[in-house]
């Protein structure tokens, strides 16, 4: 999950546009290097799951090998994104990327015990944290008022469609030589570097040296200042809910085709059909929402989107074809997408400056935690009972889940309160005083790129 931030009311902007979003050369840049990085990791997935079957067997070891990646996420995902705040984001970037292509050029060595192979994708999964909070808190200082909102959706919509296209392109390369993949994932890395330095200005840290505290303390800053600001928390309680029910088809989609005996598509397909499903629907979503709306138009669809999204799913319950499945799949991805972009972009923007990779860190290893929980839990029930039946009541839940979440959302009057209140230097804020950052010196001639530096602001949520 990202994060980002701008200024000017949504009532009093038009939605932004594809074109002027993509006309700042900072977001084409920054958008360059993710698409290169996304198409890489993927593309390594495929390699590496393939690579280790066929030197051990193993289906648990080369399941391991796809699960490893999540693992940072999991032990220690804030406090890595932490590190980010106290340093230069361009810096963190580069680095992690760097860092990534070596290990990966590693990985690709024939020869290397599973255990080795193991061990270096852990290494290299360590460097994902840091990086995308680094880019997460770097957004809202390349893009002002709505483009923010309309670029985490064209961000999210990529990296949907980077998941597709890396999975088949992995899955093909690896049957003919997957040391081939691992290098061409290096490669990118090596090319994102590149691109984030020569396409991305260098700013100041976060975090100055002399608000630097302990490293836990900073952590634990950031999970104080999510779950205890009103708005942040109701953000937080929204994309967490929204996490729990649109991942269930695509993490049972292989014993859901099974079960179902892949009607007229067989099972492969049906599975692959369902799988693809959600991130197609979640493209679509995030392009069509983003632009057809007006900033003000998409928060407000933000809760009826919320409780449609697992309200799609309820009849599931009727134990419909493998097709049906993947067309309510869709569905769903479709409402999630038209309501994470304008979460994230709020999100960014009641966060003070200063904590927003921090706070990157705790949604982004909550979604991961609360995906894998949600996938566990309704897989050990569909041990008992049939995964259309566990599905459709998994989702039934989840549309009073939302509807408790669409209840309880703050006031219009209290979000802008909170979003004025983050871009206020001096604003009251969770975190004592003394532990506050100081926000980063802005180089003269460049106020207009710093949200709130011109006194207006507007919506959005990470």
């Amino acid at each position: 999950m990202e994060a980002t931030v701008s200024d000017e009311r949504p009532a009093r902007e038009g939605p932004a546009t594809f074109r002027e979003v993509f006309a700042q050369p900072e977001y084409r840049a920054v958008f360059t290097a993710s698409a290169l990085s996304w198409i890489g990791d993927y593309i390594a997935k495929a390699a590496v799951t393939v690579l280790v079957y066929r030197e051990t067997e193993s289906v648990a070891l080369s399941a391991a090998a796809f699960a490893v990646s999540y693992l940072p996420w999991l032990v220690g995902g804030p406090l890595l994104a932490t590190l980010a705040e106290r340093h230069r984001y361009r810096q963190v970037m580069v680095t992690c990327d760097l860092i990534r292509m070596a290990l990966m050029v590693l990985v690709a060595i024939p020869g290397n015990p599973p255990w080795l192979i193991l061990a270096l994708l852990f290494g290299t999964t360590l460097a994902n944290p840091p990086s995308q909070a680094a880019r997460s808190a770097l957004m809202p200082l390349i893009l002002t008022g709505d483009r923010v909102v309309v670029g985490l959706s064209i961000n999210a919509s990529t990296g949907q469609a980077a998941q597709v296209i890396g999975y088949l392109l992995g899955a093909a390369i690896a049957t003919v030589n997957p040391t081939a993949a691992l290098l061409i994932n290096a490669a990118t890395f090596g090319a994102s570097a590149l691109v984030v330095r020569l396409g991305v200005r260098d700013r100041p840290s976060a975090m100055t040296s002399a608000h630097r505290s302990h490293l836990l303390r900073e952590t634990a800053e950031g999970f104080q200042i999510v779950f205890g600001r009103p708005v942040l928390r109701s953000i937080a309680v929204l994309v967490f809910s929204a996490m729990l029910f649109s991942i269930v088809p695509e993490g049972l989609a292989a014993a859901w085709a099974a079960e179902g005996s892949g009607g007229h598509l067989g099972t492969g397909l049906a599975q692959a059909v369902i799988m693809a499903a959600n991130p197609v629907g979640f493209i679509l979503g995030g392009l069509l929402v983003g632009r057809a709306f007006s900033p003000d138009r998409r928060l407000a669809l933000m809760r009826p989107l919320a409780v449609l999204a697992p309200a799609v799913l309820v009849p599931a319950l009727l134990n419909p074809p493998p097709v049906v499945v993947a067309l309510l799949a869709a569905a769903c991805g479709f409402a999630v997408a038209g309501l994470l972009p304008v979460a994230n972009g709020l999100f960014v923007r009641a966060l003070p400056d200063g904590y927003r990779a921090r706070a990157f860190g705790v949604m982004a290893s909550g979604i991961q935690i609360i995906q894998g929980i949600a996938v566990l839990t309704t897989g050990l029930l569909a041990e008992r009972f049939a995964i259309s039946t566990v599905v459709g009541t998994w989702s039934a839940a989840g549309v009073l889940l939302m509807l408790a979440a669409a209840l309880t959302w703050p006031s219009r009057e209290t979000v802008d309160a909170a979003v004025e209140s983050a871009g206020r230097p001096t604003a009251d804020a969770t975190i004592p005083q003394s532990r506050r950052p100081c926000p980063p010196v802005q180089p003269a001639g460049t106020a207009d790129e710093r949200p709130g530096e011109r006194g207006r602001r507007s919506h959005a949520v990470t």
